[in-house]
């Protein structure tokens, strides 16, 4: 077999520092465009990015030569630097992550899921929200490690 054949989606979520609702409706959108710009960037694709005021839900195609951490360390340092250069300059994303992969048989669903993020959070917070996703991929965690 002379090629390389892959479906590699993951749904990656990560929040502000300390969960301080700091990403402003006023332009969330464009922070949401150029992290999937960042993706794009590295020859992935972002399918979808959407979240709330204190985080982000990327639902992403990688190819085989990235690194789920180098790919998200960078998203992080860029789409920060972009926010203090634009926006506010004491922005910081939390420190940590949760990447989950998608079964290409799942990725609507999950593109459904992130694009219904500011209606979803109307019923609960961001920590509830992931300790569901942990709960549902089957990932033991430490409740300190979630406030």
């Amino acid at each position: 077999m002379g090629s390389t054949f892959f479906s590699l989606h993951y749904h990656v979520v990560f929040s502000t520092k300390d969960r301080q609702p700091i990403i402003h409706a006023e332009w969330r959108p464009r922070l949401h465009s150029y992290l999937g710009g960042i993706i794009k960037g590295m020859n992935g694709v972002a399918e979808i990015v959407g979240g709330v005021e204190d985080h982000v839900h990327l639902l992403g195609s990688l190819r085989p030569v990235h690194c789920v951490a180098d790919v998200l360390r960078d998203l992080r340092k860029d789409s920060t630097n972009w926010v203090k250069d634009n926006f506010d300059r004491g922005f910081a994303w939390q420190e940590g992550y949760a990447a989950f992969t998608v079964s290409p048989s799942a990725t609507d669903a999950v593109r459904n899921y992130t694009a219904r993020q500011e209606t979803h959070h109307r019923k609960g917070c961001f920590v509830d929200e992931l300790k569901e996703l942990l709960v549902k991929a089957g990932i033991a965690y430490e409740e300190k490690y979630l406030l």
